[in-house]
């Protein structure tokens, strides 16, 4: 992971050397500041690369955005960008008229050499993510994005939450992802991206894949939010993706675990982490915290997957920390 701050640049030049270095030379874009305005500028980014796609935070005071054509000319990017809006939000201005607002939380998608105007809504100035992915890797059928002007992502049920959780997934696992999954995950952001756009059949088999990719990353996403829920079942995930329990047991067929065991996977991972950061907390109130039924359910699922008693886990995790402390000391 590369990471920059102005921090690292005397106050009098941060603007400045955010404007030449890192949004033109970066970004290709221009930036703009009212000159009383730059001594007060601060700015950082990271960027982490999968292959050739990079996935890029930026966070920064206020100012102005222009990626003007001679910006594209002296440096064109030739990608699909998804932009994910952390901050209060920001005003598009775009070359085909149709001027938006992308709010906190939400998504916006383009081509990246078309020319635009951006500016933060609110006093917290720019904090979003983008994932840039060069068109080489994407199947684009007909030929072309290069009409994607900036859009936000519509508030379609069906695709949006899976292009967020797909989205997430990236984000969580960083460069750490093995290099197969990060591909195969970027794939299916893009072709989400292009089934919202109207560029991608929704029928084709490249977006049949991104929804199967998308399906799974949401309900994995679902099993660890609710995990709580002793009553969380296939037909109640199922329930929630808007799909058949046989689709869904079909989607965990592809991967090293049942729906099943991965429940009970995540079940156990997580009594295990409360009773390691919890020592004081009941094993009965950790046992229906995580999910399980009964208090004898529990003590059998877990003796058979750790090999021992949650009690024992405990007091040898215990130890286990002691010791350590005790070497580093």
């Amino acid at each position: 992971m590369y990471t920059w701050s102005t921090d690292q640049i005397d106050p009098e030049h941060r603007f400045d050397e955010w404007r030449e270095v890192r949004s033109r030379g970066l970004f290709g874009v221009t930036a703009e500041l009212d000159a009383e305005q730059r001594a007060n500028f601060t700015g950082e980014f990271t960027l982490q690369k999968f292959g050739s796609v990079g996935l890029v935070e930026i966070k920064a005071s206020p100012y102005r955005v222009t990626r003007t054509t001679r910006d594209i000319s002296h440096a064109p990017s030739e990608s699909l960008c998804i932009y994910q809006q952390l901050s209060d939000g920001g005003l598009f201005d775009t070359a085909d008229g149709s001027d938006f607002a992308i709010r906190r939380g939400t998504f916006a998608t383009s081509y990246a050499d078309l020319p635009y105007r951006t500016s933060p809504i609110g006093a917290d100035g720019f904090h979003l993510r983008i994932v840039k992915i060069p068109v080489a890797e994407i199947w684009t059928p007909g030929g072309g994005l290069r009409d994607l002007f900036p859009k936000p992502f519509n508030s379609d049920p069906v695709i949006a939450p899976l292009l967020q959780s797909c989205f997430a997934d990236l984000v969580a696992a960083g460069e750490s992802m093995e290099p197969q999954a990060a591909a195969r995950l970027i794939r299916s952001l893009a072709s989400l991206a292009l089934i919202e756009r109207g560029t991608l059949n929704p029928g084709s088999e490249f977006a049949r894949k991104a929804l199967r990719v998308g399906r799974l990353s949401l309900a994995q996403r679902i099993i660890a939010s609710q995990l709580s829920d002793p009553n969380l079942s296939p037909a109640s995930v199922a329930d929630q993706l808007g799909i058949s329990i046989r689709h869904l047991h079909a989607l965990f067929e592809r991967t090293a675990m049942s729906f099943s065991q991965t429940l009970t996977a995540s079940r156990i991972e997580h009594s295990q982490k409360l009773l390691v950061g919890t020592r004081g907390r009941a094993v009965s109130s950790i046992a229906f915290a995580s999910g399980f039924d009964s208090l004898a359910t529990f003590y059998r699922v877990f003796r058979a997957t750790s090999g021992m008693a949650p009690g024992d886990f405990r007091e040898q995790a215990t130890d286990a920390a002691t010791a350590a402390q005790t070497a580093a000391e």
